[in-house]
């Protein structure tokens, strides 16, 4: 049986994480959802990792859980609602190890990118997408809530509460150019470019002092929900006096002062 998930450590300081389903648009089963938790713990663990690209084989990024083939761990309607939470946590649990992932992660979505896979891609720091990719929520277009695996909490504040509702209430679907206009993705590349820049954004994160990385990565995600600009500034002056003292950053400044 072929990978669901391919990991790629071919690049000094990346990994790469592709789902690979292609013929059913990467949907997850729970085989891809099993290896993708693993994957992601080990990464957070790997102190040789300072950045990770996520993407998807062949024409889609993720079109969602495959409801049609998920394997026998789903449940049906009729099974204990206890049962049904923990099989709800387990697919919240995917996002969740994104966004708390040490390391900064790059989406290069390179087409559609449904439900849960809007949910993997939101949970992302950079998001980057093709002129191919399209982007929905479609949980409410199957009499499901539009807020799940961290939606409700991550697309506000991306693109705003406004356009966050109308997405998730209607369940549309949106274009490339759309989500570049509401902030969703920072570039629109041709399909064949987006691998090759994804990996440029993570090659030059990668480049940087990963103490640096990780604590902007840390502030960028805190100061979101801080009470306030000086609770925000109080993490800033923390974060750089701890910065400032390392062997690393000694010598890039030195460095920048020779040239």
């Amino acid at each position: 049986m072929p990978e669901a998930l391919i990991v790629d450590r071919n690049q000094p300081g990346i990994v790469a994480l592709q789902l690979n389903r292609p013929r059913q648009l990467n949907a997850i089963n729970d085989i891809m959802r099993d290896e993708l938790a693993q994957a992601l713990a080990e990464i957070a663990a790997d102190t040789s990792v300072n950045a990770v690209v996520l993407t998807g084989a062949g024409r889609g990024f993720c079109s969602g859980i495959d409801v049609r083939n998920f394997g026998p761990g789903m449940l049906e309607a009729s099974a204990p609602a206890i049962d049904r939470m923990r099989f709800q946590e387990t697919m919240a649990a995917l996002p969740q190890a994104i966004w708390a992932l040490p390391q900064p992660v790059v989406a290069a979505v390179n087409g559609p990118c449904v439900g849960a896979g809007l949910a993997l891609c939101l949970a992302a720091d950079i998001r980057i997408c093709s002129t191919a990719a399209s982007f929905g929520n479609a949980a409410i277009l199957l009499g499901l809530s539009g807020a799940e695996m961290g939606m409700s909490y991550h697309l506000p504040r991306i693109v705003g509460t406004s356009v966050a509702a109308d997405w998730m209430l209607t369940g549309r679907s949106v274009g490339a150019e759309e989500a570049d206009r509401r902030g969703l993705v920072s570039e629109i590349v041709e399909p064949d470019r987006l691998a090759e820049r994804a990996f440029e954004i993570a090659s030059t994160i990668a480049g940087l002092s990963p103490l640096g990385v990780q604590l902007t990565k840390r502030a960028l995600q805190t100061n979101t929900d801080a009470a306030g600009l000086a609770a925000a500034m109080e993490l800033e002056n923390r974060n750089q006096v701890l910065s400032h003292a390392t062997d690393e950053a000694a010598q890039r400044r030195q460095k920048w002062s020779d040239t």
